[in-house]
């Protein structure tokens, strides 16, 4: 089914800077609202229920993925994170742009169920530059980051499978990346058909 609104994921491998590329996204464009998933896993630092994740047990989780709650869900580094269907689709409905940050698998997941959505991948410049962010963020054991690396070579593989690609090696680079690939979707003839349908039908276009 087609929405008003634009659908944006994006995913990138832990410590590539996604989640902080996608909080300035959001503080430049108005017209973009995120979505907040729900994960198992606890809150971490200044974490806080419904603003970073809706944060509920693994049975509770489970519950909702038997129920079809979710738009995708997968399990990340032993925690599970799900995507709600219908917060999604009320929000495109009413034409609002919606971004997601969510792992390559759920990724890939939203695209088959929504062939219309936008898959965005965030690089790191390279290894040992992801290394050494994980290790600056201070509050992660070194057998968790070792296992993040592992991880991080199979998601890395898989950015061949996105629509776009943002390499974050200067971050005010990478937000201005991010913020084109949203803007041109936007400005595809599809998407303004689809929001200027007016204009469309008396320029008798198809």
């Amino acid at each position: 089914m087609e929405y008003p609104g634009n659908l944006f994921v994006v995913a990138a491998p832990s410590g590539a800077g996604k989640s902080s590329l996608v909080k300035a996204l959001l503080e430049l464009d108005s017209k973009l609202a995120v979505s907040i998933s729900h994960t198992s896993r606890a809150p971490r630092g200044q974490e806080q229920h419904g603003r970073e994740y809706w944060f509920i047990t693994p049975d509770e989780f489970r519950a909702m993925a038997g129920r079809g709650d979710f738009f995708e869900w997968a399990e990340v580094h032993g925690n599970l994170y799900g995507t709600s269907r219908s917060a999604i689709e009320a929000r495109m409905a009413a034409g609002e742009d919606v971004v997601l940050e969510i792992d390559f698998q759920g990724a890939l997941q939203i695209k088959q169920l929504f062939p219309y959505a936008v898959l965005i991948f965030i690089l790191p410049p390279s290894w040992e530059e992801l290394q050494q962010r994980l290790n600056r963020r201070g509050d992660t054991a070194p057998e968790v980051i070792a296992q993040r690396m592992a991880n991080a070579r199979v998601e890395v593989a898989q950015a061949q499978s996105f629509d776009y690609v943002v390499v974050n090696a200067v971050f005010e680079t990478a937000l201005f990346d991010l913020k084109a690939i949203v803007h041109a979707q936007r400005l595809k003839y599809v998407t303004q058909r689809r929001n200027r349908s007016a204009v469309f039908r008396a320029l008798d276009l198809p």
